[in-house]
């Protein structure tokens, strides 16, 4: 199809500003223009490419409508999904928490409770070990005492009441000794497997206190928290020891295990505090009969030592008197020294006066006067004090033999007396029982 070349006659009104074509033909097609008239396309073609984009546009929109929607919809549904199973996971960490928190509360009670029965089986156990150690000092007393009667001579040197309860006495403080050292190292034992208990509680708390901590911190953890990030591949790792069954009967284990362990400490106690009131008791009884014994032996050859003893009392007074005497001359005598030396002084000072001024006027005769006086003093109380010195000499002779006299005299009483005055320091029931 080519249009028409033709053209028509058109009339140019007058006054036109554009100039007129003489010829009457349109302008030359240029030659770049004609292949584009050749290539145009027929209305038909025209419509039918419109109605083939509208209806593919229409198609377009409504397939794009319906991903929107369903687009929308999945995303709900993966929101609620999303929400729920946050939720879900919450709730389960806080379920969690409640469970170690109920376990560490267990734990704690139970490891408190442990603690404060360790503490107090410890306590007898030092008892039994202070009984035990108190002991040594009470035998000691016993085997000394029959040592220091083994020094009797004479007609004293027999096998009385006094030795043969001192005998019994050494075999009953050994008996008990040895008993009170077996009980504390069985109680040593214990001590050993609850410090294994307790390891175990606290370590177990420890590993929930740790854990509580973790689950905690995760059941905080928010869309808007600053520490959350990716880790891929982090569920594919399961590192788990136990499941929820195990887990629970571990705990349980180890709060058995340490009741089980107070359990034996309590008893173990009261067998400690029975032994050593038991003991305690046996060793008074026979501590007792002893000392009766040793008072009645001491009574029958009293009499004469007390007499000797209240001589010696005197006599010991008089030296202590005597030695106060001397103190007090030897003072005296020390205080004399310097007026005597104030005294010669002036008299010395005064020879130095000049030529008429060597006056024996009233000064001088006093000084001459006062130092006589002053040497009388001295030598009065030198002679005093060396009096003095031989009757304390006398007074210490007379002491010894008096001494000597007890010693000889009251050989047998002075040794029963000496072992009763050592077993005046046996330990009383507190001490022996631990305290």
């Amino acid at each position: 199809w080519r249009p028409s070349l033709l053209h028509r006659v058109v009339s140019v009104p007058a006054g036109a500003d554009k100039q007129f074509n003489p010829t009457g033909r349109p302008p030359t097609v240029l030659p770049a223009l004609q292949s584009s008239l050749h290539a145009r396309y027929s209305t038909r073609d025209w419509h039918l490419a419109n109605l083939a984009q509208l209806k593919g546009s229409e198609a377009s929109t409504n397939s794009a409508g319906r991903l929107n929607i369903d687009s929308r919809r999945l995303m709900q549904d993966k929101d609620q999904l999303t929400h729920h199973m946050q939720e879900d996971s919450t709730k389960n960490l806080g379920e969690r928490v409640c469970n170690i928190d109920f376990w560490r509360a267990e734990l704690s009670y139970e490891l408190d409770c442990l603690l404060k029965e360790t503490q107090a089986l410890e306590t007898a156990k030092r008892r039994l070990e202070c009984a035990a150690d108190e002991l040594q000092g009470p035998l000691k007393i016993a085997l000394e005492c029959l040592y220091h009667r083994e020094k009797r001579y004479g007609i004293d040197l027999v096998h009385d009441n006094v030795e043969k309860s001192l005998m019994k006495e050494v075999d009953v403080l050994k008996d008990c000794q040895e008993t009170l050292t077996k009980h504390a190292q069985i109680i040593n034992q214990q001590l050993g497997i609850n410090r294994d208990v307790q390891h175990a509680l606290e370590r177990d708390l420890s590993d929930k206190s740790s854990a509580h901590f973790i689950d905690e911190k995760c059941f905080n953890l928010r869309n808007t928290s600053d520490s959350i990030n990716f880790y891929h591949g982090v569920e594919k790792a399961d590192g788990s020891v136990s499941v929820p069954a195990t887990w629970a009967k571990f705990s349980d284990d180890n709060i058995r295990c340490s009741q089980h362990a107070r359990a034996n400490s309590a008893k173990m106690r009261e067998d400690a505090e029975t032994e050593l009131e038991t003991a305690s008791e046996e060793m008074w009884n026979h501590c007792v009969g002893t000392n009766l014994a040793f008072n009645s032996r001491i009574a029958e050859v009293a009499d004469a030592k007390n007499k000797l003893q209240l001589q010696l009392a005197k006599t010991l007074q008089e030296i202590f008197q005597t030695e106060d005497t001397i103190n007090l001359l030897e003072r005296s005598i020390k205080a004399k020294e310097y007026p005597l030396k104030v005294a010669q002084t002036r008299l010395e000072g005064r020879t130095k006066r000049p030529n008429i001024e060597l006056c024996r006027d009233a000064p001088q005769l006093q000084l001459v006067t006062e130092v006589f006086t002053l040497d009388n003093t001295l030598q009065t109380l030198k002679l005093r004090l060396q009096e003095a010195k031989d009757t304390l000499q006398m007074l210490v002779n007379n002491k010894s033999k008096l001494e000597e006299d007890i010693s000889v005299k009251t050989n047998s009483f002075f040794i029963d007396k000496k072992c009763m005055d050592m077993r005046k320091v046996f330990p009383s029931t507190p001490r022996l029982i631990g305290y």
